[in-house]
């Protein structure tokens, strides 16, 4: 959850935005302006106290929380040591794909034999690593970004490597909706930055598919994984077969 700081930080935004100085602020509290200052430069304020400066601005608690979490950078990545313990915990990497997909706590335990309790002691984990916001109810928000990605190198995506990649290609690719093709060729550097952005939008796509889908009957949905890459590689057989450079 946001901490205080984060609360009186979008405080004084809403003042500021609200050309609602201190002066005026502590008029309206009964309060010295010197107290006002005060309380806003230690950044640690009682929530009856918030709710006080909320009533000045005209805006509830649920306002502030959103403007919060729209002040706060979404993450991008974990650090390295963030990915070593998810990936040490299988349970807690399943449940980490899971919310990607934005499951909620009762999908997770109605699909995989994870117990509610182990499943929400997951989505408390991933609170701590700032993955997720966990709220009321067990429900939480993301805060991870869109262009969110395992660490290219780290451990998470090695673990996939070890355990999931000759299992995924192993499939003939021929079932319905499945297909799988490999294309080679030669681009400038600039191109292949655009066709790293379509592959991404592509991605966020097939996201946003099975967010819309989430309505739909159990029986009329399958699960795919889409798996997206480019890189600057030939095959090794094929390498061995370039002629040296003068």
């Amino acid at each position: 959850m946001s901490s205080s700081q984060d609360l009186v930080t979008a405080l004084k935004a809403e003042l500021r935005r609200a050309g609602i100085t201190y002066a005026a602020l502590a008029l309206e509290l009964g309060l010295a302006e010197s107290s006002v200052k005060r309380i806003f430069a230690k950044r640690d304020m009682p929530l009856s106290r918030i709710d006080e400066v909320l009533a000045v601005l005209h805006l509830d608690f649920a306002d502030l929380a959103r403007r919060v979490a729209q002040a706060s950078p979404q993450r991008s990545e974990l650090t390295l040591a963030q990915e070593r313990a998810v990936v040490a915990d299988p349970q807690l990497l399943l449940v980490a794909i899971c919310v990607q997909s934005l499951w909620t706590l009762e999908q997770i335990t109605d699909a995989y034999a994870l117990s509610k309790p182990q499943a929400l002691a997951c989505l408390l984990a991933l609170d701590k690593l700032g993955f997720i916001e966990l709220r009321a109810q067990n429900r939480y928000s993301l805060k991870i970004a869109k262009t969110f990605r395992w660490r290219p190198d780290g451990p998470v995506m090695q673990f996939f490597r070890d355990h999931a990649v000759a299992d995924y290609y192993s499939g003939g690719f021929d079932g319905p909706g499945e297909l799988l093709m490999l294309v080679h060729g030669h681009i400038s550097l600039a191109q292949a930055a655009l066709f790293n952005e379509k592959l991404q939008r592509l991605a966020a796509d097939f996201s946003q598919q099975h967010v819309a889908d989430q309505k739909l009957p159990a029986a009329d949905k399958c699960a795919y994984t889409v798996v997206l890459g480019m890189r600057a590689w030939l095959f090794a057989p094929f390498r061995e077969l370039l002629r040296s450079p003068a």
